[in-house]
């Protein structure tokens, strides 16, 4: 291991937590690599190949993202964004993408997978030869997973599920295993990046498509909080208990582009972990300042 990747390895053990990361300069160079071919949960990060495959289907003109969709009861399972409303909603195609990976939508997630399918998905990872990155469905099926894990009825609030769970409950559901659950590698998540960064994830209007809704996302409190301001990040983030993670490309003043991904596993179940989202950061910048020394 090399000293920056001690370095990194110290920040993750100092927040109480163990962290797998792989980072690299768009189009290739040095890599900083820690736990880089560990499978890891996706979590949300997972929206990424869906969007991916998304834009895919839009550029493909199989799919016309000006067309309005309804957003019902079904997916309506709280939190952020449509997921959250107390109503049916009704919202154009690329809106809702849009809400997916800017505030991490699960129900927009689950209305767009629906639409495109899995195997627009399978299709994508195949193309771009990531072996070692599934996904078993969208949120409705991980949540799924969660209910049968501890005999919960399909109905039951997830979110009461979760609070209700013991930790020896919680340590062996499926959706916190990369082997049960969507998964991938830091260092697969850093070439997919690569890929929807150098147009080679599909068509240039489709990989633009993702670069642009990744640059608006709204949480500042993981890989964009080791930056200052004058760095743009286009990223993606992943929660689940005891599970933080973001991965992204951190652009510089200078035009140079970083693909970060970061994956941690806490050693605590607290819901809030600000020590790790900053750890994330941190790791990110650690990464990031070496490569540019590495090759200026």
């Amino acid at each position: 291991m090399s000293a920056v990747e001690a370095a990194i390895a110290e920040v993750f053990a100092q927040a109480g937590a163990r962290g797998f990361l792989h980072a690299r300069e768009v189009g290739g160079g040095p890599e900083v690599a820690v736990g880089a071919d560990d499978p890891v949960v996706l979590a949300s990060v997972f929206k990424i190949p869906v969007a991916v495959a998304y834009a895919r289907e839009v550029a493909a003109g199989r799919l016309d993202e000006t067309a309005r969709t309804r957003v019902g009861r079904r997916y309506r399972i709280g939190g952020i964004g449509t997921a959250g409303c107390a109503d049916d909603v009704e919202m154009s195609w690329r809106d809702l993408a849009l809400f997916m990976l800017t505030m991490s939508d699960n129900a927009a997630t689950d209305v767009v997978y629906h639409r495109i399918g899995q195997q627009a998905v399978d299709r994508l990872l195949a193309d771009l030869g990531l072996r070692r990155t599934r996904l078993i469905g969208c949120c409705e099926d991980l949540f799924a997973s969660v209910l049968a894990d501890v005999g919960a009825p399909e109905d039951a609030d997830i979110g009461a599920v979760f609070a209700g769970l013991t930790p020896e409950q919680t340590g062996k559901l499926a959706v916190l295993d990369p082997e049960r659950t969507s998964s991938s590698t830091p260092r697969e998540i850093t070439e997919l990046l690569d890929a929807v960064w150098t147009d080679r994830a599909g068509d240039p209007a489709a990989c633009e498509r993702v670069r642009s809704m990744m640059a608006r996302q709204i949480w500042p409190h993981r890989l964009s909080s080791g930056f200052p301001s004058d760095v743009g990040v286009a990223a993606k983030t992943g929660t689940l208990p005891s599970v933080r993670n973001e991965a992204g490309v951190v652009s510089g003043p200078d035009g140079r582009r970083f693909a970060v991904a970061v994956f941690t596993r806490a050693n605590s179940l607290a819901e809030r972990q600000p020590a790790i989202d900053a750890a994330i950061g941190k790791a990110g910048r650690l990464a990031v300042d070496h490569l540019r020394k590495e090759n200026p």
